[in-house]
């Protein structure tokens, strides 16, 4: 499956015309993708925030996210049956808060006031009178278990949603996410999806030298996850693995989907560089980025 065109909504629930099952193409998720860069670019630079090369490495995740895989309703963002999603490493919200605006769940203007003073977008996830974003987040290694909470909620209820949550790697050196990764399959929760952007740099070094998680898939294998490796920027590669009609769940059984991708995807001075983790780009860095990530399909 090269991309999904038409994304009918999933579990046997009628489509209707309002379910944002967006359905866009493999072309289209490339340009969203594209967009959520240019816009995080922009609202980093602005604030002179950080984090930029943390947004770049799951920008495509997002875009495949919000572009092709969640039922959601911008115009209802409260809809009860709509998925949910977690983005647990709450340090990237900027590219979050411009897949929501690009999406119009809120205008575009408002990016604007991404963490500046008065302004309402803080610079770690804040779902607080923000339409889309479920929860807080950005004290790290607590997403999971806000999902797992989520997934186990929707499997009472017998509602039709899924829960989706992206992980950083550097915060699975976290205890709290292997204590939910141990709870999820013996509540046997098959509507959870997780995503590990594993970009192998976290905030004081390369992963494989703080702790090295490897071997990363056969620890989540262990503890009784479903588990697919995949490269975080070939987007038909993660449309196919993130739709449950492309990677059908086993019953019982979560998933995990780790993801391979650079720090700082899409601009050739910060990928794969750890200073990007909290250097903001300024005047012909930040001219030569957005030439490079607009150029991008």
């Amino acid at each position: 499956m090269s991309g999904v065109v038409e994304h009918e909504t999933k579990k046997g629930l009628s489509p209707s015309s309002s379910d944002v099952v967006y359905g866009m193409g493999t072309d289209e998720l490339r340009g969203f993708a594209r967009d959520i860069r240019e816009q995080s670019l922009l609202m980093i630079s602005r604030a002179g925030a950080s984090h930029i090369g943390s947004v770049f490495s799951c920008a495509d995740i997002l875009a495949v996210l919000f572009g092709a895989i969640l039922r959601l309703r911008p115009d209802q963002p409260s809809w009860p049956d709509r998925d949910r999603f977690v983005l647990s490493k709450g340090h990237a919200c900027a590219g979050l808060y411009a897949a929501l605006a690009l999406r119009e769940f809120f205008p575009m203007q408002r990016l604007e006031g991404f963490y500046v003073e008065g302004g309402s977008l803080l610079g770690h996830a804040t779902h607080k009178g923000v339409p889309g974003m479920e929860v807080s987040t950005g004290s790290l290694g607590h997403g999971l278990a806000m999902a797992v909470g989520l997934s186990a909620g929707s499997k009472r209820l017998g509602a039709p949603w899924g829960t989706y949550v992206l992980l950083s790697d550097g915060e699975c050196d976290e205890g709290s996410i292997w204590e939910a990764a141990l709870l999820a399959p013996a509540l046997k929760l098959d509507g959870l999806t997780v995503i590990v952007d594993y970009n192998k740099i976290q905030s004081l070094g390369r992963v494989e030298e703080v702790i090295d998680l490897e071997p990363f898939s056969d620890k989540w294998k262990s503890f009784g996850w479903q588990v697919c490796e995949v490269d975080g920027h070939d987007i038909s590669a993660l449309t196919e693995v993130l739709d449950p009609r492309g990677w059908v769940p086993e019953e019982g059984m979560p998933r995990c989907v780790i993801a391979h991708t650079i720090k700082g995807k899409g601009v050739s001075f910060m990928e794969d560089d750890l200073l990007w983790h909290y250097r903001c780009p300024v005047d012909d860095e930040l001219e030569q980025a957005l030439e490079e990530v607009r150029e991008q399909l």
